[in-house]
């Protein structure tokens, strides 16, 4: 009952609201069926990001590179949605070597600042081909 209600409260949020698909040249890409993010009213959905080039191709490097250059594609998807990670309202974060934790929580901390957005990670869940991937929801910057 209470998750009927909650969808039956959610629901005039999004009944008016306009979907887009924002794209640029500078916003990465897959070949996977999936869009870099979803912008319904002023909710950004990115999809998740992880260690790859524009191509989509992976780049394999140090915990700490893959973990930045996710953390900067993400920046570059958030930007093309009109958004930036200070608007970033929670984060769902996969490490696929539980070992890196307090790194992940130390490198976390220079891109992410108090009141930190909500945030779920998860450990032992990458394929060996990644180290690091980070999805989130947003919403958009001020004009």
């Amino acid at each position: 009952m209470a998750a009927r209600l909650r969808r039956v409260l959610l629901l005039p949020l999004f009944m008016n609201s306009t979907v887009s698909y924002p794209l640029d040249p500078n916003t990465p890409v897959s070949h996977l069926p999936f869009s870099p993010a979803v912008r319904v009213g002023d909710l950004i959905f990115v999809s998740g990001q992880a260690s790859v080039d524009a191509t989509g191709k992976i780049v394999a490097d140090t915990f700490e590179g893959e973990f930045r250059r996710s953390v900067e594609n993400l920046r570059k998807v958030l930007l093309t949605a009109g958004s930036d990670l200070t608007h970033v309202v929670q984060t769902r974060n996969y490490v696929r070597d539980d070992v890196e934790l307090p790194l992940f929580n130390q490198l976390y901390r220079e891109y992410f600042s108090a009141p930190f957005p909500a945030r779920t990670t998860i450990t032992n869940c990458l394929p060996a081909s990644l180290r690091y991937e980070i999805e989130c929801v947003a919403v958009p910057a001020k004009q």
